[in-house]
């Protein structure tokens, strides 16, 4: 918790009050999670998901 506590503090968020530092850290955190758990669910489903990359191209492949 020291170290956690250490690269808060010397980081952009370090000057700031701790409610806006817990904030951030929330923000941060359920950001990160949110991806986490898309990407769980994309590999989880890899099966059912068809591509199509013929707009790349304005349709003409």
């Amino acid at each position: 918790m020291q170290i956690l506590n250490e690269i808060i503090r010397q980081s952009a968020i370090g000057s700031l009050s701790k409610w806006y530092q817990s904030a951030v850290l929330l923000v941060f955190s359920s950001i990160v999670v949110m991806l986490f758990t898309m990407l769980v669910v994309l590999l989880a489903n890899a099966s059912q998901i068809s591509t199509n990359f013929s707009y790349l191209f304005g349709g003409v492949i």
